[in-house]
């Protein structure tokens, strides 16, 4: 069975902190990269009910297409008899449809997301010289995840990065915490924080103490890899101080450390 990474977007809890100013390499990407448009197929689909467009789905994005329906939406199995229906009836909600309408008006262009993917992912890389670059898709599902790591699969659910006054997210009662990282701006930091944490996951057993720590180690290397601080915390300062006095360790073996 494939492993599969679902992480709620409010694990990561964000302080946006003042400006860092880019390293003098951030201009140029090594990195062609483009976001490959899944959302746009299923939108055809959810909202014209075209058949060809289902077809798309499954026959040249199948994996995306069963990770969305059952491990997203939670439909049943992608070849269930009925399930193009329960699909296209699921998001006939008046809340999804509006989910559907802004994002489709929201990011109708990518680019600027896409420089920035190619730049982290470029940092990323260097910084860890194991990892891959996932192929990187978007998608529509209905506020359950914001980003998922599948095997070498990383899939961005727009409809959770609408900006912090979306009237939906009003609605539901989010944070003004939540609603803080429900924008444009965190896309990039949360592909990059949930991939790490595909590779260096939390032990299942792990304490509130453990967590903390976990996540301040990744969320210290989410700020190396944006060149500014995304998150703020006493504990990525003293893992930046670290790093200062200790210049010989390597990303790989920060991310390991038990404690200080």
């Amino acid at each position: 069975m494939r492993k599969l990474y679902i992480i709620c977007l409010i694990v990561l809890i964000a302080c946006v902190g003042c400006q860092w100013k880019m390293r003098s390499d951030d201009e140029k990407t090594a990195i062609a990269f483009a976001v490959d448009r899944f959302d746009q197929i299923e939108l055809r689909y959810l909202t014209t009910g075209d058949f060809s467009a289902l077809q798309q789905m499954k026959t040249g994005y199948p994996v995306e297409t069963r990770t969305l329906i059952e491990d997203v939406l939670k439909l049943g199995r992608v070849d269930d008899a009925d399930i193009n229906q329960r699909f296209l009836h699921f998001f006939q909600d008046s809340t999804l449809q509006t989910l559907i309408e802004d994002v489709n008006r929201e990011y109708a262009d990518m680019a600027d997301v896409d420089k920035e993917l190619g730049r982290a992912f470029d940092r990323l890389t260097k910084l860890l010289p194991h990892a891959e670059v996932p192929h990187v898709y978007t998608q529509i599902g209905s506020l359950d995840q914001s980003i998922i790591v599948s095997d070498s699969l990383l899939g961005i659910s727009l409809d959770k990065y609408l900006g912090e006054n979306h009237p939906v997210y009003l609605y539901y009662g989010y944070t003004q915490q939540q609603r803080s990282t429900m924008t444009r701006a965190f896309i990039v930091p949360d592909c990059i924080g949930f991939y790490l944490l595909s590779l260096y996951p939390l032990p299942d057993d792990a304490t509130d103490d453990d967590r903390h720590w976990h996540m301040s180690k990744i969320q210290h290397v989410v700020n190396q890899v944006m060149g500014r601080p995304v998150f703020s915390r006493d504990a990525i300062s003293q893992l930046e101080n670290y790093q200062r006095t200790h210049a010989s360790v390597t990303i790989d073996s920060l991310l390991r450390l038990k404690s200080l």
